[in-house]
């Protein structure tokens, strides 16, 4: 059973930046290598959306609303994957999730961001 660890959330003002960390502490290394990998994020009263994908290879794809401010990246010696937040926007608040794409049905408990003067 998977269970992903995800940190990093705060109240950060809008222009700022942020970096969460997600670890994919049940997942050994031989299955978490070639695994393509997601952020996603549950807004108040909204779907869950995925925002940032990265396969094993490090192909990386992102939601038109989150391109060219985020960044996803992985650490596979690590089993972690990370999302670079940049340029926030009060949209950008919500509960932020990592998990498989697609995903699984082992989610964590997130990590909140709130953007926020």
């Amino acid at each position: 059973q998977v269970h992903f660890l995800e940190s990093g959330g705060n109240l950060v003002q809008p222009g700022g930046s942020l970096r969460l960390s997600c670890r994919a502490a049940r997942m050994i290394t031989s299955t978490f290598n070639p695994t393509t990998m997601g952020w996603y994020r549950q807004a108040p009263e909204k779907p869950r959306e995925l925002v940032a994908s990265i396969t094993g290879g490090r192909i990386t794809s992102y939601a038109d609303s989150v391109k060219d401010r985020f960044t996803i990246s992985r650490d596979n010696s690590r089993k972690s994957v990370y999302l670079q937040l940049n340029t926030v926007k009060p949209e950008d608040t919500a509960v932020y999730y990592c998990n498989t794409v697609p995903s699984s049905e082992n989610w964590g408990q997130g990590t909140q961001v709130i953007v926020s003067s």
